[in-house]
């Protein structure tokens, strides 16, 4: 930590003597692409960082927009109600090089094929952008990220319009990040449960470049028309500068969303035929099990009506998981509101009959391990009209 705050501070007092030099005609300017890795959540999705480098001047920087502080007030929840504040980060290159070479990803290195005044000006717009004032900005992780930032600086900077292979593409931004957390299936039934329809719509080829792995295949294949006229290729090279060394981990088998859920279920089932054999009522099964799924409803709540993500709204999921289950958590909790627990759960198995019937209507894309916790709910509001009718 004491070597980046000091190879921070450097930096910070450095740059603006750096930013008075142009750049030599033998300067490169090209876009770092770090690979997904297992390491942590935000490392799934792998990395996009921009180098400038020009011996001549001394100057071998990576410029990378995905710095965020988690000692920030309030990260959490501001995290959570979509304003977080992400920042652009400078480092020396070899220090970017013994960190992801520590980590063990893959990084690409695509090299520009720029002339000396488009890369003049994508110069001059990091430099600007590092400005304190400016190194700030609103992370939106579909469409302003550290993938979509150097896109951005790259297009503005270069003299004409890039071309991208035009391609057809039929994946929908829910199907992309599946395939980033394809080896935690936790955590794509995290995404898959926070993200509404909105994630379901055919991501355009533009908009696939949020993911730098996407970013990194449309630049090597893209060219540039020129003003004047001229065609030319938008990357001059392409070199591998780490090969990964980390194998990636295993998919899960076992302890998975699905065999969890099915687990709940089965369990519940059993609590459930053994009430219905005995006559009894176990109120606590109830109790707990509804306010759990209240709790969770909260959250989607949240995130649908509060927050300014961009893609969880609507949520059909909100349909089964919503906050007034807590409302039926407190009344199956006194017994002399039995009248009125009763009309909650008919209403709620009649809900969730119509829910399941129509599944495959919706127009959202469910988690399949949704499926035994629907049921899990289903089975003791069935079991709540049950009693009434035969208790």
């Amino acid at each position: 930590m004491k070597k980046q705050l000091f190879i921070f501070v450097f930096l910070l007092l450095i740059l603006p003597l750096k930013a008075q030099l142009q750049l030599s005609p033998d300067s490169r300017i090209s876009i770092l692409t770090s690979y997904p890795s297992d390491e942590e959540v935000f490392t799934l999705y792998g990395h996009t960082a921009i180098r400038i480098s020009d011996p001549a001047q001394k100057i071998d920087y990576v410029f990378n927009y995905g710095i965020f502080d988690f000692q920030t007030p309030n990260f959490i929840y501001r995290f959570t109600k979509g304003e977080t504040d992400y920042m652009l980060g400078v480092v020396d290159f070899r220090s970017y090089f013994i960190e992801y070479q520590m980590r063990g990803s893959k990084v690409v290195e695509q090299v520009l094929n720029m002339n000396q005044e488009e890369k003049e000006k994508l110069w001059q717009a990091l430099i600007i952008n590092y400005e304190p004032q400016n190194r700030k900005y609103r992370y939106n992780f579909f469409f302003d990220n550290c993938s979509t930032r150097p896109r951005d600086l790259v297009e503005k900077s270069i003299d004409g319009k890039i071309i991208y292979e035009n391609k057809k593409t039929d994946h929908t931004f829910r199907d992309l990040i599946s395939y980033c957390t394809r080896n935690n299936s936790w955590y794509t039934f995290g995404c898959d449960l926070a993200l509404g329809s909105p994630t379901d719509r055919i991501a355009t080829v533009r908009e696939e470049m949020f993911l730098p792995l996407y970013l990194v295949s449309a630049f090597e294949s893209a060219h540039v028309n020129t003003q004047q006229g001229d065609k030319r290729k938008l990357v001059s090279s392409s070199t591998v500068l780490i090969e990964e060394s980390v194998a990636q981990r295993k998919t899960d088998v076992w302890l998975t969303p699905m065999f969890a859920g099915i687990v709940v279920c089965l369990l519940v089932l059993t609590i459930t035929f053994f009430e219905i054999k005995k006559k009894t009522y176990f109120r606590a099964t109830d109790i707990i099990l509804f306010f759990i799924a209240g709790l969770a409803g909260s959250l989607l709540f949240f995130l649908s009506f509060i927050s300014t993500h961009p893609a969880t709204y609507p949520n059909w999921s909100l349909l089964w998981l919503h906050p007034l289950h807590l409302i039926g958590m407190g009344l199956f909790s006194v017994k002399k509101w039995k009248i009125a627990a009763y009309y909650y759960h008919f209403i709620n198995f009649a809900a969730l009959t119509l829910l399941l019937i129509g599944w495959n209507l919706i127009p959202q894309q469910f988690n399949p391990a949704f499926i035994p916790l629907v049921l899990t709910l289903w089975i003791r509001s069935g079991f709540g009209v049950y009693r009434k009718i035969k208790y």
